[in-house]
């Protein structure tokens, strides 16, 4: 086919490539390490993000010539403000051509193995002239001028405005554009001597640092700032690249690709929710803008928005990046799984699947995150549900795409009240849960779901209140059937199960009291309240192994509670009465006993029960860390005799008892050895002085 006015050896290179764009896969960026593309390559870093776990080989793709545009139509420094549909800003060696540039000399680029090009650890960014990047194909280096000749220093360039793009080949470093006053996607190309920049050795000074960007901050050119924004993103100063960004959105607000750029930088900085506004943005100002597209649909992605997603991802007669499209189908099945699963209750499916679907790429939604909080609620594992809250992403501020998604049947941000109002209502904050299906309902008012919920949180709310009210008045069968009405409507309610156990217990009625504090503590297994209410109950049925148990626990839950502490005493002394021991000189509140002399050690060891002997060494720093434990013990088994002996002020302990080595423990029972234990650990020593305490 003709093509009229155009030289032959113009349309040999377009054609060139034309066919090598189409014979190679583009590459979005990845999600957590993401460069910004220009219309030349961008050389390989590794960057650095807080607040991300997730490793992601970064890969840096060509725009296509409508969106991406090489630097044409320039010469020198003299910079023309690109208008908003000419994206030559992406990140790459340079935007900027410069007459004075040295002739770079002709030689192959040494080819790289796919496999290594995939690795997880892209190269690091050197700040060099050329750097070298993995090509499909063998390309000289130097500039490239439609003549076919290598472009002398100092020669004007002449050519169509057509903007020749190379693809990214299939490992993650493309070769980019092919540019006048550059390489071919080796690096950026050397600016001009009358650039108000200096090359980017003097951005690696700590010292030069903050002039340079009072420099880059003050230039009135967009190019100009946007590169200089480059260069702090390839060395991994995204706060520096963002605010250089900003400046050049100022200067020329209408550019799509510095929006884009700015995305960049905030995805960095882990602000998602702001990247996806301005990827947004980007595409407004240019609906063909492909690069902007692909930056977006893999953001969509990361929050959960498969559907948006894959709207952005797969344009007709756009590439489309495999290992994207990968990921989007494995989170898509993973999500339609979890859906089925939460629909049928299935929980413990749902929970399985909302962690695939985070763990297969979308590591930042809200809605996934919250549906963890949501099965783990379902199966009464109240603690984790609520230490999940702590870890769910904040996406702000929400763009319009993402509010009017749905998960689950529900608009996606009512989705987050919904799952927040049945937490309030599962730990007893009735009116936050109130407030929480309030907001999800303002959000979603034509869901059945969430107006169900909210019609029963303000009717369960409404029966505890009644519930508190009748107890208060000491009308306790009546507060028994508040509590009751509360429940019918929430049956996996631990506070309501609890208060009416307390009801069951002024009423004299201590097995049914049990009853309700058992399931209180099957859905949330920590209830302080519930724990001393049934300890209380099994004192009153006299039921003394079950009131230690439970007062042990409490010991430990309440470590300075005084009044635990007593209860736990009587309970033990009880427990042993009612096996028929003799019990002497038991008192609350015993401390250790420091013993010295051989006849003293044989009197303390003969007491009723159980003696603990502490044979140590005050100098022993071993024994130093673990004496305040045995205080400890003391306090949390009053029981039980506690005794230290120093060997060194009382030898003759030691070699009667034969010890050795401190720290040692020895347990007496009526005055015979029935255990001994060498440097325990401190969980070692109570589960040994535990058992003994029965």
């Amino acid at each position: 086919m003709s093509h009229p006015g155009k030289p032959v050896t113009e349309l040999g290179l377009e054609k060139l490539a034309d066919q090598l764009r189409d014979s190679l896969s583009y590459d979005v960026n990845k999600p957590d390490f993401r460069e910004l593309d220009l219309g030349s390559p961008v050389s390989p870093l590794r960057t650095r993000q807080p607040g991300f776990t997730t490793t992601t080989t970064t890969t840096t793709t060509s725009s296509s010539s409508s969106s991406s545009g090489s630097v044409s139509g320039r010469n020198g420094s003299n910079a023309v403000s690109r208008g908003p549909n000419n994206h030559s800003g992406e990140l790459s060696g340079s935007s900027e051509t410069s007459p004075t540039a040295s002739t770079r000399n002709i030689k192959p680029v040494q080819a790289r193995s796919e496999s290594n090009a995939t690795a997880t650890h892209p190269l690091i960014y050197s700040g060099q002239s050329s750097v070298n990047s993995p090509p499909v194909n063998v390309l000289p280096t130097g500039n490239i001028c439609p003549s076919g000749r290598i472009l002398k220093t100092g020669m004007a360039v002449n050519r169509s405005s057509r903007t020749d793009v190379l693809g990214s080949g299939s490992g993650n470093y493309g070769h980019g554009s092919i540019m006048r006053g550059g390489g071919v996607g080796t690096g950026p190309v050397t600016a001009s001597k009358s650039s108000s920049f200096e090359a980017s050795n003097s951005l690696g000074s700590r010292a030069n640092g903050s002039d340079f960007m009072r420099k880059a901050m003050g230039n009135s050119e967009p190019e100009e700032v946007k590169r200089v924004g480059n260069e702090m993103y390839k060395k991994g100063h995204f706060s520096e690249a963002l605010n250089l960004y900003d400046r050049a959105i100022a200067l020329s607000p209408g550019n799509a690709a510095y929006r884009s750029n700015r995305a960049a930088a905030l995805t960095a900085l882990g602000k998602i929710g702001e990247a996806l506004k301005e990827c947004e943005e980007a595409v407004r100002l240019d609906p063909n803008y492909w690069r902007a597209r692909q930056r977006l649909a893999s953001l969509m992605l990361r929050v959960g928005q498969v559907e948006n997603a894959r709207e952005h991802l797969c344009l007709p007669g756009q590439p489309q990046d495999p290992t994207e499209l990968q990921k989007l189908q494995a989170v898509e099945k993973h999500l339609s799984k979890c859906t089925d699963s939460r629909r049928i209750r299935d929980w413990k499916s749902a929970l399985r699947e909302s962690d695939a679907a985070v763990a297969a790429g979308a590591d930042f939604s809200p809605q996934l995150f919250m549906c963890r909080v949501e099965a783990l609620l379902k199966l009464h594992q109240l603690d984790d549900a609520e230490s999940s809250l702590s870890v769910v992403p904040k996406l702000e501020p929400s763009t319009n795409s993402c509010s009017q998604t749905k998960f689950f049947g529900m608009l996606s941000e009512a989705y987050l009240f919904f799952v927040r109002a049945q937490i309030e209502m599962a730990v007893g904050r009735f009116e936050n849960a109130v407030s929480a299906a309030e907001k999800a309902g303002q959000i979603d008012p034509r869901n059945v779901e969430v107006a169900v919920l909210l019609n029963n949180v303000r009717l369960v709310s409404r029966a505890r209140a009644r519930g508190n009210d009748l107890f208060k008045s000491e009308r306790f069968t009546e507060a028994c059937s508040a509590y009751g009405d509360g429940l019918r409507l929430d049956p996996s309610n631990s506070v309501l199960y609890c208060n009416r156990a307390a009801c069951w217990y002024k009423l004299g009625r201590w097995e049914r009291s049990i009853e309700d504090c058992d399931q209180a503590l099957s859905i949330q297994p920590n209830y302080i309240k519930a724990l001393l209410r049934r300890a209380a109950c099994n004192s009153k049925l006299e039921r003394w192994a079950d009131a230690v148990r439970d007062y042990e626990v409490l010991r430990r839950e309440l470590p300075d509670d005084n009044d635990v502490a007593e209860s736990l005493f009587h309970a033990q002394v009880a427990l042993k009465k009612s096996r028929g021991e003799e019990v002497y000189n038991m008192k609350f509140g015993g401390e250790v006993e420091e013993v010295s002399g051989l006849e003293r050690f044989r009197a303390a060891i003969s007491l009723p029960g159980i003696s603990v002997v502490h044979f140590m060494v005050a100098s022993n720093v071993q024994c130093k860390q673990i004496s305040p434990f045995v205080d400890v013990l003391c306090g949390r088994y009053p029981s039980i005799n506690f005794v230290k002996v120093d060997i060194n002020e009382s030898p003759a302990v030691g070699n009667a008892e034969n010890v050795r080595i401190v720290p040692t423990f020895k347990i007496y029972k009526n005055g015979s050895r029935v255990k001994e234990i060498v440097c325990p650990s401190r969980e070692m020593l109570e589960h040994s002085v535990r058992h003994y305490s029965f």
